[in-house]
């Protein structure tokens, strides 16, 4: 077992979808009660930080779960099509939602890992975001714990913890974000387990189709 806590971490950043506007008003704003298997159990400190915790119920065992996130095949199998995970610590899970991406490339998402527990516990801090993405020094001030509970030898509660957050519209930004990114990251690891791994072609294919649908429903 290795363990060290090195103050925080950060979360695996979600992809965040954008809805499609509805013909006479805005859609609502993206809400982590989208996901209703997604329980939201999130607090304030007693510093007056808040912390997004959202948790899952997953039909797999801990064990493998846990590979779902701390190895490479298998993070690539339901996060992004391009992951690395260098499962030390100070190792880090690097990944990246284009395809063609390579590992390396700059504009990847790493988060390094701080300390973890086989099948238990993984703690990691975010050091690069995408080009793009809102607030990447402030994101980095949070960190991130995902448990992983046995329920049973076949199922599995996963906790995601994102502390860190103080106040004031910046951060309350930021919080809203990944409140549902939390909450889309863990419905997306159930979805691996229910309905097998994600086949990331196909995916992109129904992406850029509905694309063009609401292009041309736009043009109308």
């Amino acid at each position: 077992m290795r363990i060290k806590f090195n103050v925080h971490a950060g979360l695996l950043i979600g992809l965040i979808a954008s809805g499609a506007a509805a013909a006479a008003a805005p859609a609502p704003e993206p809400s982590w009660s989208d996901f209703k298997e997604v329980a939201n159990s999130s607090f304030v400190e007693a510093s007056g930080d808040r912390a997004i915790q959202l948790s899952i119920d997953i039909a797999a065992p801990a064990q493998q779960v846990f590979a779902a996130f701390t190895t490479s095949e298998g993070f690539a199998s339901w996060a992004t099509p391009v992951a690395h995970v260098d499962l030390r610590v100070g190792g880090f899970i690097e990944a990246s939602y284009d395809a063609n991406a390579k590992i390396g490339d700059p504009a990847n998402i790493r988060n390094e890992i701080l300390a973890y527990v086989p099948d238990r516990l993984l703690v990691i801090r975010n050091v690069q975001a995408p080009p793009g993405f809102a607030d990447p020094d402030l994101f980095r001030h949070t960190a991130t714990v995902i448990e992983f509970t046995p329920s049973d030898a076949s199922h599995t509660h996963v906790t995601i913890t994102n502390a860190g957050y103080d106040s004031g519209r910046r951060w309350d930004t930021l919080y809203r974000h990944f409140e549902w990114g939390d909450a889309y990251t863990l419905a997306e690891l159930k979805g691996r387990f229910a309905n097998g791994p994600v086949d990331w072609s196909a995916r992109a294919a129904k992406e850029r189709a509905q694309s063009a649908t609401r292009t041309v429903e736009g043009g109308h």
